[in-house]
């Protein structure tokens, strides 16, 4: 599957010290500084093409973008993969609500996600993978997993027993009550009878009335959601090289923590042997005006459907950047418009021949993405810089500093 469109990074001023980047990881539940290293291997889950890109999608992908740009500052590669979900329950079931063919929405969908992350000057994965086309290495993940840890049949449906994971649940710091409560509230099915624990993961799906089927050693179906990303991480990522990981970012948002991506990290400890990721990163959720933001509820905000209507899609990004990125935060319309103010701020400021000095904001800023993508810092110190120049504050380079913002920032003016 085709990515999007790269995104133009500009060079930044030589001088600048990149301190390690210290990130929370959700697994030890603490801060942990990422080893310097030439390349980081890096995987974000990506959507279920029915509703593509509401606020929550941006701030997700907005956040593992920050972590690319500043590894890639420090002169680092980044291998950066996304998968696409487009085999899925509520894929079928808007499709067949829409009376519209599935793989067609999907591909509707997949588009204007791709407009979007341009719009939003997301860096695109190095390899952009559908679940379709990665059918059969999901079948290899699959044969390889029946060779290592236990598996078992519930009408022709076939599961892996997560417990055979010494580590299932550690990384998500939950009790089996509570993975219960929520696997129940997350498409999984914990109450199927036949089931020997209720948590078991489903690796492969016999093929239902309707809906699309793959051949394959466990008959004819479509993989449960988990394997899918274990399988295109794997493939794509796993060198081989480090002995104790198989990558070192696994990234979303906090609702994936559990069921998604404690089974999937548990199935490739099966099938690696170890340990998925150094360190699993979330963002947190978006609601808007004081309530959740949810598909059930349809108070969704789409990027495409605001960018149409006029607004700036640099003040969205910063607007997402407003708050930490780990915090559960609200949007509201003055939200947008107090980044709309300081976006304007900014090109005023930058737009001049005079400007305050550039070097110490920028090491400002630097410090503050290092610190756990601390996003209200830097831009803190940005604001006062503006507030400086507009002042008649002299000795600095607006296009040194203009650089640095979009390239550690992604905001381009």
């Amino acid at each position: 599957m085709k990515s999007w469109a790269e995104v133009y990074i500009p060079p930044i001023y030589s001088a600048i010290t990149f301190p390690q980047l210290n990130l929370y990881n959700t697994a030890t539940q603490s801060k942990e500084k990422l080893p310097k290293k030439n390349l980081y291997q890096m995987y974000v889950c990506g959507i279920t093409p029915y509703d593509a890109t509401h606020l929550g999608h941006a701030a997700t992908y907005i956040t593992f973008d920050l972590i690319n740009r500043y590894l890639r500052a420090t002169g680092a590669q980044v291998d950066f993969v996304q998968n696409v979900t487009d085999i899925d329950d509520p894929l079928f079931e808007r499709a067949k609500r829409d009376n519209v063919d599935w793989s067609q929405l999907a591909t509707s969908q997949i588009e204007l996600f791709r407009g979007d992350m341009v719009d939003l000057h997301i860096i695109p994965p190095k390899d952009y993978i559908g679940v379709v086309e990665a059918i059969p290495m999901i079948i290899e993940s699959i044969s390889k997993i029946e060779k290592s840890a236990p598996t078992y049949v519930v009408d022709s449906d076939l599961y892996f027993q997560v417990h055979s994971d010494s580590d299932f649940g550690k990384r998500s710091h939950l009790s089996d009550a509570q993975m219960f409560e929520i696997f129940a509230q997350r498409g999984g099915d914990p109450s199927r009878i036949g089931k020997r624990d209720p948590l078991d993961a489903l690796l492969w799906l016999n093929q239902r009335d309707g809906e699309p089927g793959w051949d394959s050693p466990f008959g004819k179906g479509r993989p449960g959601w988990h394997i899918e990303c274990s399988a295109i991480a794997m493939h794509y990522l796993d060198d081989g090289l480090d002995k104790q990981y198989s990558i070192d970012i696994q990234g979303g948002g906090s609702d994936l923590i559990f069921p998604h991506h404690e089974m999937s990290a548990a199935q490739s400890k099966a099938i690696s042997g170890k340990e998925f990721a150094r360190s699993y990163v979330h963002s947190g959720m978006i609601g808007l005006d004081g309530e959740k933001m949810s598909k059930s509820k349809g108070n969704l905000l789409f990027v495409s459907k605001m960018v149409n209507e006029g607004t700036n899609p640099m003040a969205i990004r910063l607007a997402l950047i407003a708050s930490h990125y780990a915090s559960d935060r609200m949007w509201t319309s003055l939200l947008l418009e107090d980044a709309q103010e300081l976006l304007e701020r900014m090109t005023i400021a930058l737009s001049r021949e005079e400007v305050a000095p550039t070097k110490p904001v920028i090491e400002k800023i630097v410090r503050a993405l290092s610190d756990n993508l601390d996003t209200p810092t830097a831009l803190e110190a940005i604001s006062l810089w503006c507030d400086e120049t507009l002042k008649g504050s002299k000795g600095g380079e607006a296009g040194e500093l203009s650089r640095a913002i979009d390239t550690l920032l992604g905001i381009a003016i």
